[in-house]
């Protein structure tokens, strides 16, 4: 049984009852004197209270997903291997043939338990995959869900390639929250159907590429290299496996809490792979704490690096990246509502900022829901649908020359269009 499934989570449950009713029933013949009766109730004691631990630790972690598998709570699956072999059957495996060696079809990893998935023909309602991304440069794996929209399937986009949305959880949360609470999935394909959203592959996942470690999104000397993975590995990974666009301008990140707090931090320092960034509640700089360990090192090396991941210090420093940001946050309730306003009002040209103020709301699922669905329509406004296609092999036919050379990919020019959107942003 996997560690996040449902049936090992209602056995450790009932085990606990089993447990706790024994000690009640037996109590009586355990009171009286000597050794063996007080070694009995000990052993009940002891017996009782393991099964009541392990019961809730494993609803807290099915709830927010501090471990995914075994083999993360082990510890046994710190290094990628070399090259990964395709497989997986069923509901959660990958479309066709589509995976490469950077994503692997996975279990439900608590998929099965979400409630308002697509339902029906792919090509009508999408589908969501349970995947795990591995990276190339990295060595790391991340679980991971990704919402592929029933254009995906449909004939007349068979080549089409699709925008992204790389949605990332708080922490410690993890990617069933994405699901679970946030319903980012849900809430893309009503937008879809309904013209509000155009048709985006949404990966979902969590901050941290080391659990239990905070790792921020951070490339930490010596340490994981959390920044790379998700501005370098994952988009190769995504690319290799999903017809997605190739493009920046393509590319967005979104999240709430700490997933926010990496999405402007990934947009603002690698806009040459996110051009836009969503946060909901996120923080604006990143420091140590005892969730994360040291992230930047020691020295005036590791001081910059750490004045290098506040953004405020950065919109005064260093050239503003052109990128567009919408930050999320409440006037009361909300401890970051101060920053937030500093930082839209530092933002400056090229970058552009736009906000979601709500009078009164909390650090908490009940305001990002009230968030999520204008968030999720903003984004996809920022995101150019790719104006490249994935070529199809032509074979040759031998001429009297020889072999015909293959037919070029047919593609039109992004670049006009990109171009077209920047003056459209730049006249807003």
């Amino acid at each position: 049984m996997g560690l996040t499934s449902q049936s090992l989570e209602y056995t450790v449950i009932v085990s606990a009852l089993v447990c706790v009713a024994a000690t009640v029933w037996l109590w009586p013949r355990l009171s009286r004197q000597g050794v063996r009766p007080v070694l009995g109730r000990l052993g009940a004691i002891v017996v009782t209270q393991v099964s009541i631990v392990c019961a809730l630790a494993l609803a807290v972690n099915a709830s927010f997903e501090f471990y995914g598998s075994w083999d993360e709570l082990l510890g046994n699956n710190d290094k990628a291997p070399v090259s990964v072999s395709q497989g997986g059957e069923g509901q959660y495996a990958s479309v066709g043939n589509a995976k490469g060696e950077l994503v692997q079809a996975a279990g439900p990893q608590g998929l099965d338990r979400v409630t308002g998935l697509p339902q029906g023909p792919v090509d009508k309602v999408g589908k969501v995959e349970s995947v795990r991304i591995l990276g190339r440069r990295t060595r790391a794996i991340n679980p991971a869900f990704v919402y592929l929209p029933p254009q995906y399937f449909q004939p007349q986009f068979r080549r089409q390639r699709f925008p992204v949305m790389v949605v990332i959880s708080g922490y410690p949360g993890g990617i069933m929250n994405l699901a679970q609470h946030l319903q980012v999935p849900q809430n893309a394909g009503r937008l879809i159907a309904e013209g509000k959203m155009q048709p985006t592959v949404i990966v979902m996942l969590r901050p941290t590429i080391a659990p239990p470690r905070d790792t921020e999104c951070v490339d930490v000397p010596g340490g994981p290299q959390a920044e790379t993975f998700f501005a370098k590995d994952l988009p190769d990974a995504m690319k290799s496996a999903y017809r997605v666009g190739h493009d920046p301008s393509a590319w967005g990140a979104f999240g709430y809490s700490s997933g926010g707090t990496c999405s402007l931090q990934l947009a603002m320092r690698n806009p040459q792979a996110y051009t836009s960034a969503v946060s909901l509640s996120g923080d604006y700089a990143i420091q140590d704490d005892l969730t994360t360990g040291s992230l930047f090192g020691s020295g005036e090396a590791g001081a910059q690096r750490e004045r290098e991941h506040d953004l405020l210090w950065r919109l005064k420093n260093l050239p503003a990246p052109q990128v567009s940001a919408l930050v999320a946050s409440s006037r009361k309730g909300e401890p970051d509502y101060g920053e937030t306003m500093k930082f839209i009002h530092a933002v400056k040209e090229p970058m552009k900022v736009d906000s979601i103020i709500l009078p009164e709301g909390s650090h908490q699922f009940s305001t990002w829901l009230r968030e999520i669905v204008p968030a999720l329509e903003w984004q996809s406004q920022q995101l150019t649908f790719p104006q490249d296609v994935e070529s199809v092999p032509v074979k040759s036919k031998p001429g009297p020359d020889g072999p015909k050379a293959p037919a070029a990919p047919a593609s039109s020019n992004g670049t006009a269009e990109r171009k077209r959107v920047a003056a459209e942003r730049s006249q807003g």
